[in-house]
């Protein structure tokens, strides 16, 4: 079977970079894919997801260094629906595309100055081995803003 999950879009605000208790390292982010079309009257309408992006290990440790809100990416992954306990203890699922590959296109630069495509940064393969002991106590909060950086 194959869970393969391709996006190019703009991160819509600056990664976190967190570790787990036995100091593996995180990165999470919210990546804005957006698309526009026009109806039959000519119209033009736009539409914007957002997507939950987790990384592991060293490519998680890039993405702390390089990617900042507005960085123009293109993530490889997969689709991981994952169960977690609020804070007031219900059950919850959240879906997340664990990233296995990622490419800087443009966008800003950690500095916040414009950096568009001149060098690709291919970080290959991560080690997605995603675990639900993996993630410790790391809880991301989901605040999706309409706010797409451009």
């Amino acid at each position: 079977m194959l869970n393969k999950v391709t996006l190019i879009g703009y991160v819509g605000a600056d990664p976190e970079l967190r570790y787990t208790t036995d100091g593996t390292p995180v990165s999470q982010f919210n990546l804005a894919t957006s698309k526009s079309w026009k109806d039959k009257n000519g119209t033009k309408h736009d539409s914007t997801s957002w997507h939950k992006i987790v990384a592991w290990r060293k490519l998680a440790e890039i993405i702390g260094e390089h990617v900042r809100k507005g960085s123009l990416l293109y993530v490889e992954g997969e689709l991981v629906v994952r169960e977690y306990e609020d804070r007031d203890g219900n059950k919850r699922k959240t879906h997340e595309i664990v990233i296995n590959d990622m490419k800087m296109l443009g966008g800003k630069d950690k500095n916040g100055s414009s950096n568009k495509s001149s060098g690709q940064r291919s970080t290959g393969s991560s080690g997605s081995q995603y675990g639900g002991s993996d993630d410790g106590d790391f809880v991301h909060e989901e605040d999706y803003s309409d706010d797409v950086p451009l």
